[in-house]
């Protein structure tokens, strides 16, 4: 008689996710490229288009979208600039408490930017199959963690029909 509360785990189709998975490609990073960072925020991206998109997506729009990250990052940054000298001017006389401000104020340009990045990609790079992601990551030269947009390549799942 069968066992009918086994579970039991189907090796194709864990096959298949293995094949999914291994065909993505690595992700493509945008680092920053201006000249003043703060909290790891780089106040511009570079607009120059990446060989890894070509026949992806248009040129034209990916300029565009960085160009709408960094006019965020131009309204935002210099007020940050600003309460961060004020922060460390007062710091001794505060206990650390007047950098407060800039701390959240770099969290909400961090927050206004994934909003934006979550916008562009429900309208236009989920359809290509490309999801764009502002993440931190470890800067090549030192052990410093800078934010970085990261560009990931969305695999498209076969559809499982059992034979």
């Amino acid at each position: 008689m069968a066992d009918f509360d086994a579970i039991y785990q189907d090796e194709v189709v864990d096959e298949v996710l293995e094949e999914v998975v291994a065909l993505a490609p690595e992700p493509i990073v945008i680092r920053g490229a201006g000249n003043m960072t703060v909290f790891g925020l780089s106040n511009r991206f570079n607009v120059e288009f990446p060989a890894g998109l070509v026949s992806r997506v248009a040129p034209e729009e990916f300029k565009a979208t960085i160009q709408r990250i960094n006019s965020v990052l131009k309204k935002t940054l210099p007020l940050n600039v600003k309460w961060l000298f004020c922060g460390c001017i007062c710091c001794c006389c505060t206990l650390g408490c007047s950098l407060w401000p800039v701390i959240c104020l770099s969290k909400r340009t961090q927050h206004t930017l994934n909003k934006l990045l979550e916008w562009e990609n429900s309208h236009l790079y989920h359809k290509l199959g490309l999801r764009w992601r502002l993440t931190k990551q470890q800067c090549d030269s030192n052990s410093m963690m800078e934010y970085v947009l990261l560009i990931e390549f969305v695999p498209k799942t076969p559809i499982y029909r059992p034979d």
